[in-house]
C-alpha cells in the first residue's frame, strides 16, 4: 500500500514560536520556507498559518496575471486555483 503521508512526501511543517517552518526537498531540490505572522494573516490561528499565507500569498500571485511569473510556474508545473471558503459552498447550498 502507498504511503502519502506528508513527510513522505518531500514536505514538513514545522510549528515554532511565532513562526512556522515548511520544509521542501526531494534529491533534486531542498529548501526552506518561513512563515510568521504578518499584516494578512492576522485572522488565522498559528496552526492554520502556513496554508492562510500560502494560499493567501499565490491567489494574489497568480491575480497579477504577470507573464514572468506565469512562465515560471509553468515551467515548474505549478498551477493554483481559488477555491470556495466552507461559508460560501454553505451559502450556495
Amino acid at each position: 500500500m502507498e504511503d502519502n503521508r506528508l513527510e513522505n512526501m518531500g514536505l514538513e511543517i514545522r510549528q515554532g514560536e511565532g513562526l512556522s517552518r515548511v520544509q521542501l526537498g526531494c534529491s533534486h531540490q531542498k529548501g526552506l520556507l518561513y512563515v510568521v505572522p504578518a499584516e494578512r494573516s492576522w485572522v488565522c490561528s498559528q496552526e492554520m498559518m502556513p496554508a492562510h499565507a500560502l494560499a493567501g500569498f499565490l491567489g494574489e500571485l497568480t491575480e497579477m496575471q504577470q507573464p514572468a511569473v506565469l512562465q515560471l510556474m509553468n515551467r515548474w508545473g505549478i498551477s493554483y486555483r481559488r477555491l470556495p471558503l466552507d461559508s460560501e459552498e454553505e451559502g450556495q447550498s
